[in-house]
């Protein structure tokens, strides 16, 4: 066991831990926090004792707690307390990057438990994989373009990236997508890391700014802070990553806390995605016969790249186009599945003669391994394509490649073995867990058995402090939300369903006067951009991935408006969902759609001194199907 921080209060031989923690949690809320002016509240204390057992039992607890109730500071104490006790650091996994930074950011809940208790957290982040800037990109890139906001990036990348001579020890930390916050996501695409880079073959992977970063991270004694998307990717990588010679990418933890945790499923299914495009098999097949190998490998070899480049040009010929959604829509035929048939089995062969090669001639060991990994990796991904049923498909599209996605369609089985089987406590924190009280939907597609649960209330008076309005013509709606936010001199924040619809409300903006900032995501680094709307109390901020963990208190916050009901777009994740349901509209769409406007809701009032307006816009059609539905969920009726 490693040494760690010391624990706030004391606890002798004689001693249960548990009995002291709960008498330290106890003064603190009770006494400690009342003192440095923060308000007592029961919905916190009741919390806390619910989170004791939990962590004492080793259980699994779903904490559904509203906006004011301070179930942070809870979880953050109780994971960093059992953190030091354990001597391993406790993980906080959540929905995205912009909650990370609500929790990290200067004067955020951890700063202010370490002021308001007089700590000293050891926390650090681990960001996914797309947030760092990948310098073989770049390297290739800058004598190719006239981009400033490339060009600025690269003049920041430390000087040892690109001198390959430069000694280890004097590698530096960089490359973190929030050290670049001028840069456009659209801009940031062409820099970033993707899921078509081969990092085990790079040679510049031991200077890479993501490795630098997991080297640093990974020695957190208190906390470690990474979204869903990486916790998931951890798992589902671990195993191979050991196989070759690589350590997972988070260390053992001693607790797991997923806060928004209702969104978790999603990374699961992500994070076990399987993405391929014919350039990485050619170049991975390519490297193969440039080897010592025998004839028939070649053969298999050229056979295989034949019917994979047939392959794709079905895929192609049978997608359509999703809209709202970047993924094209695959529809299977015989034809499809007879060539991915026949590849499934020549790739079998393949393996089968990699091992008669590696043997029998003069490989390259590290060769190998890379080719081996690959060849299996495409050969599991084959067999998902096989069994339509437990599969979802779809293809991505950009500039230069076309890549074939594929994730699994369930995902608790898998949870359930390589998650919650773990005897550690694992704490879900959210205001939307339940359907009614009831978390066994949560529950059972997460592949979870056994859990506690409760369920406390905001203690906010919405009554007092929100009005919600209401509208149902979709023809002028634009201009409807633009006179909105003349009339509230701007301070709103606008959600969309979608990156589409806000395009739409972004270039009729743009023949509009405004006497105030209009923000939209995607143009700047996020957390700088939430900063500057918090700083600027006029300006407007324009998003379609907000609804959860946007954190602004206060005057520059005063309205939101909802442009659509927030219902999950006709691509193939959800379409798979509804395909396997009697009841697609109620139990897939509804659910999703009342979810995530609770989430919509809940971002204008954060303390008890918040007021405004919330103006949720959906088609007549929409308002005779499910306005009843809708008005039971929100905090007060609707005008």
């Amino acid at each position: 066991m490693r040494k760690t921080n010391a624990l706030p209060f004391t606890v002798s031989k004689t001693e249960n831990f548990f009995d002291r923690l709960g008498d330290y949690v106890g003064d603190v809320f009770y006494d400690i926090l009342p003192e440095k002016g923060y308000e007592l509240r029961d919905e916190q204390i009741y919390m806390a004792f619910q989170l004791e057992q939990a962590f004492k039992n080793k259980r699994t607890i779903f904490a559904e707690a509203g906006v004011g109730t301070g179930k942070t500071f809870v979880y953050l104490l109780y994971a960093i307390c059992y953190a030091r006790y354990k001597g391993r650091p406790a993980i906080i996994s959540c929905a995205d990057e912009t909650l990370i930074e609500q929790l990290v950011k200067k004067d955020g809940d951890i700063e202010k438990l370490e002021k308001a208790l007089g700590l000293s957290v050891d926390v650090r982040l681990a960001k996914a994989r797309e947030n760092y800037v990948c310098a073989r990109k770049l390297d290739a890139l800058i004598d190719q373009t006239e981009n400033e906001d490339i060009i600025r990036v690269h003049d920041q990348i430390p000087d040892f990236v690109f001198d390959q001579g430069t000694s280890r020890k004097s590698f530096e930390r960089y490359g973190d997508r929030k050290e670049y916050p001028w840069v456009s996501d659209k801009t940031w695409e062409k820099i970033a890391w993707d899921p078509l880079q081969q990092c085990s073959t790079c040679e510049w992977r031991h200077r890479s700014g993501q490795t630098l970063n997991r080297d640093y991270y990974r020695h957190a004694t208190d906390l470690i802070i990474c979204s869903h998307d990486f916790y998931m990717e951890h798992v589902w990588t671990k195993d191979s990553r050991k196989r070759e010679g690589q350590i997972p990418l988070l260390p053992e933890a001693s607790t797991v806390v997923f806060d928004e945790g209702h969104l978790l499923e999603f990374a699961a299914q992500k994070g076990l995605t399987y993405r391929f495009n014919s350039e990485t098999l050619e170049k991975v097949l390519t490297g193969y016969m440039g080897q010592d190998v025998r004839e028939e490998s070649l053969l298999l070899i050229e056979d295989i790249l034949v019917l994979h480049d047939k392959w794709f040009e079905l895929l192609i010929n049978a997608s359509s186009d999703v809209e709202g959604s970047n993924r094209k829509e695959v529809v299977q035929s015989e034809e499809i599945l007879e060539f991915v048939e026949r590849l499934y089995h020549k790739v079998e062969q393949l393996l089968d003669q990699l091992v008669f090669d590696s043997e029998m001639f003069t490989m390259d060991d590290y060769h190998i391994k890379i080719i081996e990994e690959y060849l299996e990796f495409f050969f599991h991904g084959l067999s998902i394509f096989r069994k339509s049923n437990e599969g979802i498909f779809w293809l991505e599209e950009n500039e230069t490649t076309t890549s074939l996605v594929m994730m699994p369609r369930l995902v608790e089985d898998v949870l359930k073995k390589e998650v919650f089987s773990n005897d550690i406590p694992f704490v879900f924190s959210s205001a939307t867990l339940s359907q009614n009280g009831d978390f066994s939907y949560i529950a059972s597609s997460l592949g979870i058995e056994k859990y506690d649960s409760f369920t406390v209330s905001s203690p906010f008076n919405y009554k007092e402090n929100t009005k919600i309005f209401g509208h149902f013509d979709s023809a002028n709606k634009w201009e409807s939300i633009g006179k909105q936010l003349i009339e509230n001199n701007g301070k709103s924040l606008v959600l969309f369903n979608s990156a589409n619809e806000m395009s739409q409300f972004k270039e009729w903006s743009k023949n509009q006067a405004w006497a105030f900032e209009l923000l939209f995501e995607g143009d700047r680094e996020i957390s700088e951009m939430v900063k500057k709307f918090q700083v600027d109390e006029t300006a407007v901020l324009c998003a379609y991935h907000l609804w959860e963990g946007l954190d602004v208190p206060g005057e520059a916050l005063t309205q939101v408006i909802i442009s659509s009901l927030p219902f999950p777009p006709k691509d193939p994740v959800f379409q798979a969902k509804r395909k396997h349901t009697e009841n697609p509209d109620e139990q897939v769409d509804i659910p999703y759609m009342l979810l995530r406007l609770r989430q919509g809701v809940g971002r204008l009032i954060r303390t008890h001194e918040d007021h405004g307006l919330i103006h949720m816009y959906m088609t007549e059609e929409e308002r005779d199907r499910y306005i009843n539905k809708v008005t039971a969920v929100l905090p007060v009726a609707i005008t």
